[in-house]
């Protein structure tokens, strides 16, 4: 008999701080390497952005004259930089009670632990930020913007004690304005500076299908200042039932229960289209908000899908600067 694959880390949110430390060693040991001298961060863009005015002092750089602030206030005003390695990151996670659920190795809330794991290992580097909007549905928290390796190390953890709710709390009940369009529109004002945008989420929502979901729009107007990352959080049985006989089922959201004849083929046919169009949506939705699109699933290696990502997204931005040059 062959040895199983190795699927990464088993994540289990009850192990706490042991659990943060593994999932540390293991973005440090298999994904750092990758942008080693490299402070174009996870998604590469632009080099150096616009930083905040200085008065001029004789010696300075002439053709970092910033006008209009020198016409505003009549004394001669320098635009000061941000160096690429200085760049602030925000992650947005989605922990409502939809991600309370999994059929494979983990639950989708263990993996959004592992994804913004990663994304904060590969980012908080050389003097970068990284902040957080967190929101479970039922309530919200911000934690603030800082650098250094301690600051990062706090963030997963306050994340990871995020409480869960019921589904009373979720998107179908009393949502107090906590669910992910809300999030979004709490990361755009007030103004963040430019940097990169990590959304962690399922990207579920209730509207109707024939309509753009409703965190579509706001995200779209953060890609008018951000890099956006869309990280996608999936397992097996959101896609396709199995066979398994008269199985109720309950919406994590709403609390609302269904009864389902799964041994019908019909019905597992119909659940597995309606599951590829609502995928289709989300990557199409996130495709027209100008975002980068990484989907993670319970039941495959997360460490080796954030890899392949990485390292696609290189390429595609060295392809086109060399396409560029020519």
């Amino acid at each position: 008999m062959s040895e199983p694959a190795d699927h990464g880390p088993r994540l289990d949110l009850h192990e706490g701080d042991a659990l943060l430390r593994r999932l540390e060693l293991t973005v440090r040991n298999k994904l750092d390497g990758l942008l080693q001298g490299n402070y174009l961060g996870l998604v590469p863009g632009p080099g150096s952005e616009a930083g905040e005015s200085r008065p001029y002092v004789p010696g300075d750089d002439v053709r970092r004259m910033d006008w209009a602030v020198t016409a505003r206030t009549t004394v001669p005003h320098l635009r000061q930089t941000i160096a690429d390695r200085e760049l602030e990151t925000w992650l947005v996670v989605d922990l409502s009670a939809s991600m309370d659920f999994g059929t494979a190795r983990a639950e989708k809330r263990e993996l959004v632990l592992a994804a913004i794991t990663a994304i904060v290992q590969l980012t908080v580097r050389g003097g970068n930020r990284v902040g957080a909007i967190v929101g479970n549905g039922a309530q919200s928290f911000v934690i603030p913007a800082l650098g250094g390796h301690i600051h990062a190390r706090q963030l997963v953890r306050q994340v990871a004690g995020t409480p869960r709710v019921d589904g009373a709390g979720g998107r179908g009940g009393e949502r107090g304005g906590h669910d992910l369009a809300d999030l979004l529109e709490q990361l755009r004002r007030p103004q963040r500076r430019r940097g990169l945008v990590a959304v962690v989420s399922d990207f579920v929502d209730s509207v109707p299908s024939d309509e753009p979901p409703t965190w579509e729009r706001p995200l779209r107007a953060l890609a008018a200042r951000h890099q956006l990352l869309g990280v996608e959080i999936l397992d097996p049985r959101e896609l396709e039932l199995a066979a398994a006989g008269l199985v109720t089922f309950v919406d994590t959201e709403t609390g609302r229960q269904l009864e389902v004849q799964t041994d019908d083929a019909a019905v597992r046919q119909r659940y597995a289209a309606a599951a590829q169009a609502q995928r289709a949506r989300i990557a199409t939705a996130l495709r027209h908000a100008g975002s980068a699109h990484l989907q993670l699933r319970t039941d495959r290696d997360w460490v080796s899908d954030v890899v392949r990502f990485v390292i696609a997204r290189r390429q595609l931005v060295s392809g086109a600067r060399g396409a560029g040059v020519s």
